[in-house]
């Protein structure tokens, strides 16, 4: 804690000389380091603390300047030690500055009266219509604000949530700001009401009013040229530059926001990435993207999701107003050009392409393509788990996350098969089994939810999904009796047995944390029950949740593969481990093989079309080799045979370690 003291005689003296001003110094406190001789052209008011003024600062390009205050106006604040001032066009009021601190050409920083810097702010996600306001806070995940915004219809719950972010709020507003230290402010045009956290970079902004720039020391934010951003919280590791537009926004740890971006009332999640284009009212969850202009995301709900250019959606049937919205689950995907007429929800990885206004709902038929054709929708279920770019993008994500905090706000499951898909994959059979039981295996059209399936896709997606949920189940138990040398049936038997009953029933998607329905549901009814004091508490809780996931899938995983093979634990013989893990290898086997002959695709003649431009048919060849590679070279597909070997060899390893428990059991029965 500094201690400081009044300005001597001398000091004071010196500070006059070098055309300093202020009409009562007796309000001017220093440290025993403060230098006089390093303060010149500066107006002071109000109570001012100055702390030392000794060391050099070092600038971009090896520049070094003497730690200063200059050609500035300053009122009302505290400033740490070392810092550097310079070139104040209006003043600094009202702040908190940390040491080693640069603030250079900036017209005006200040706090105008008590703010809680963005704190408390209502972001209309969603619903541009109104009613799922979420009151955005410095520690909101993505997980609270899912719980904020869709469970409008629990009243207690949403009163409990928006009271423990008003008591935040409350607990940090106020008359001065801070800004942290290393903290580099410059070219600045106005900032007021902004709380700035340490090692934050400020370069050329043009106005940032009523927020918080949470950064710190693992996790720097930047804040580029002709950055305009209203009521707005930045988590720590975002940058955002290039003329963004933000008003009323959260954002999360690690987004990059840039290139004219506009965004309104949007909640952006981690890893979010928004340039040229424009969000309004969107729910942003984990590793939504969107790259391109004329791409409008309005009025929905995404995550792990990639907008291609000019996508587009419309909340608008010109009756009520902008009152409708949609849900786009994890990991889909819309190509250029494609449109949805909100009301509408798209299954988890699924493709969109083309034009959709029969307001069609997939949920239950995820890993499909939904395409226009003759202005109908058509649905080709399962068709994304056929795809290379699917696959690529479950090993992109984890690669991706940019997030250096060790504080992580958002608990992001990255698992492509999970509880929450292979359930969907299971409702998804029985959904297709049911139209072909209904309209009969020989009809060349099915119709689902708005959309049309023809009699192909319909049992090329049993196939697939049957694929899908004998890989996951497999990949289950594989896992569950990985590294133990069983000596009897019993013993796995009792392996097999769950370690708690948390994990039975549904599972969701909450923003990127995939858990059981029910725990979410016993989460928040502690919540409304008042257990938790704090947003900080139930992210604390969240990340619980997070971490047993593997413990509580498997309760999910053992309970479907019982009901799967008509068995009970106790029933289980070393001969069905043996049937589930080779139809596991199968599956893996055979959807490596699909995912391989689709890479192969990348790389025929037609993809060769524009290379080698003006030589032969070989110079195509070579053009196009040099470029792209070769196709027995590639990355993707050396992993993709690799995974074959690899996934095949587990699989034999646990039959071989498994198969003398058979032949014991077997010897002891001709014994007997």
């Amino acid at each position: 804690m500094a201690t400081y003291r009044n300005l001597t005689a001398a000091e004071i003296s010196v500070l006059e000389q070098n055309n300093c001003h202020c009409e009562d110094w007796s309000l001017i406190q220093v440290t025993d380091q403060f230098n006089p001789e390093r303060v010149r052209s500066t107006n002071f008011s109000g109570n001012v603390k100055i702390g030392a003024l000794e060391k050099s600062l070092t600038f971009p390009g090896n520049i070094t300047r003497r730690a200063s205050i200059s050609y500035s106006t300053i009122h009302n604040c505290i400033i740490g030690d070392n810092v550097y001032i310079s070139k104040i066009a209006g003043y600094i009021a009202n702040y908190k500055i940390g040491e080693e601190t640069t603030i250079e050409n900036v017209d005006t920083l200040i706090v105008d009266g008590k703010c809680s810097f963005g704190n408390g702010v209502n972001v209309a996600a969603l619903n541009e219509g109104g009613g799922r306001e979420v009151p955005i806070c410095d520690n909101l995940s993505a997980h609270v604000g899912y719980m904020m915004t869709l469970y409008r219809h629990r009243p207690n719950l949403i009163q409990k949530l928006e009271g423990l972010v008003a008591d935040y709020k409350e607990s940090i507003s106020s008359d001065m700001g801070e800004i942290g230290c290393n903290v580099t402010i410059r070219n600045c045009k106005t900032i007021k009401n902004v709380k700035i956290g340490s090692y934050a970079t400020l370069d050329g902004c043009a106005e940032l009013c009523n927020g918080s720039i949470n950064s710190n020391q693992e996790a720097p934010i930047y804040f580029g040229i002709s950055v305009i951003a209203h009521d707005f919280i930045a988590s720590s590791g975002t940058m955002i530059t290039e003329g963004a537009l933000i008003d009323k926004c959260f954002i999360g740890q690690a987004c990059q926001i840039g290139k004219q971006y506009s965004a309104t009332d949007t909640l952006f999640f981690c890893n979010c990435q928004g340039f040229h284009g424009e969000a309004a009212s969107v729910f942003a969850g984990p590793f939504t993207v969107t790259h391109h202009k004329s791409s409008l995301l309005i009025a929905g709900m995404f995550s792990f999701s990639n907008a291609g250019s000019g996508s587009n959606q419309s909340n608008h049937m010109y009756k009520l107003g902008p009152i409708h919205q949609g849900i786009v689950e994890r990991g889909s995907k819309t190509t250029s050009d494609s449109y949805i007429l909100w009301p509408a929800k798209v299954g988890a990885f699924t493709l969109v392409m083309g034009r959709h206004t029969s307001h069609a709902d997939t949920s239950d038929v995820p890993f499909s393509y939904l395409i226009e054709n003759n202005n109908e929708s058509v649905l080709v279920p399962g068709a994304n788990l056929r795809s290379v770019g699917t696959i690529r993008d479950a090993q992109k994500w984890p690669k991706r996350d940019k997030r250096k905090d060790p504080n992580k706000l958002d608990q992001i499951n990255f698992n492509l098969l999970s509880p929450y898909t292979i359930q969907k994959m299971m409702k998804g059979q029985e959904i297709l089994r049911s139209l072909k039981d209904i309209a009969g295996e020989t009809c060349d059209n099915y119709y689902y939810h708005s959309t049309k399936i023809k009699n192909s896709s319909l049992n090329n997606g049993i196939k697939l999904y049957e694929l899908a949920i004998n890989k996951f189940l497999g990949n289950s138990i594989i896992k569950r009796l990985e590294e133990t040398k069983f000596k009897s049936i019993d013993e796995i038997r009792k392996r097999l047995q769950p370690d708690t009953q948390d994990g039975l029933g549904d599972w969701v998607d909450v923003a990127g944390l995939i858990a059981p329905k029910s725990v979410i549901d016993k989460t928040m009814e502690e919540i409304e029950q008042g257990k938790y004091k704090s947003i900080d508490e139930i992210n604390l809780q969240l990340a619980k949740i997070h971490k047993d996931y593997y413990t509580m899938e498997w309760t999910w995983a053992i309970v479907k593969i019982q009901e799967k093979y008509g068995k009970k634990i106790e029933e289980i013989t070393v001969a069905d481990i043996i049937n589930i893990v080779e139809r596991w290898r199968d599956a893996v086997v055979t959807l490596d093989k699909i995912l391989y002959e689709d890479a192969k695709k990348e790389f025929t003649l037609k993809s060769k079309t524009s290379f080698g431009v003006d030589g032969t048919d070989k110079e195509k060849d070579k053009d196009f080799e040099s470029v792209r590679g070769d196709f027995d070279k590639n990355p993707f597909v050396l992993e993709v045979l690799k995974h074959i070997e690899v996934k095949s060899a587990l699989g034999n390893e646990l039959i071989d370690r498994i198969k003398d428990i058979k032949q014991r059991v077997s010897l002891k029965r001709m014994k007997h």
